[in-house]
């Protein structure tokens, strides 16, 4: 019991002393009519964990929009240098997406829409600027597989530059 409860507070604690971040994609706000917010926990001085959470606004009738309604985004980040200013990252994701895939109905010339959902795995590369004060610019770009369905796109991209503050 005691090494329960020794573990229970080691772990909130490493919480509570934690660097953290919430940033927002303003490229995908102005650009693309979509939302993406995302939170990082430092788990060390050169790794973290997080998660981004990305919701398409943008029309079908749109001549370029991502074809994803929504996608959760759980991601690990390594750091390769230890400066605090500017650093340089990779990362692993897992995508879980949802949307919609424009199919001919058989036999005819008309066409539907069938919804989806699906889970990719892929890689990101990046810099992040973090000001004195906590001001965060984070730009990164990769490419991710969706795995399990045949009716989603085969490549998810993971494409931004964000703004945020760490706290």
């Amino acid at each position: 019991m005691k090494r329960i409860l020794l573990a229970t507070v080691v772990f909130i604690n490493s919480f509570a002393y934690a660097q953290q971040e919430i940033k927002v994609d303003i490229f995908d706000a102005l650009a693309l009519k979509t939302f993406e917010v995302s939170y990082e926990h430092y788990t060390t001085e050169r790794s973290s964990i997080g998660v981004s959470v990305l919701f398409n606004f943008e029309k079908r009738s749109a001549d370029f929009r991502y074809n994803e309604k929504s996608m959760f985004t759980p991601f690990f980040r390594h750091y390769f240098t230890n400066s605090s200013t500017w650093n340089y990252f990779g990362e692993v994701f897992m995508g879980i997406n949802t949307g919609e895939r424009k199919t001919i109905i058989a036999g005819t010339n008309n066409y539907e829409y069938k919804d989806y959902t699906d889970g990719a795995l892929g890689l990101a590369f990046g810099s992040k600027y973090v000001s004195p004060g906590g001001f965060v610019l984070d730009l990164y770009g990769g490419l991710g597989r969706n795995l399990f369905t045949s009716e989603s796109r085969s490549i998810v991209p993971r494409v931004g530059i964000n703004l945020g503050y760490r706290f």
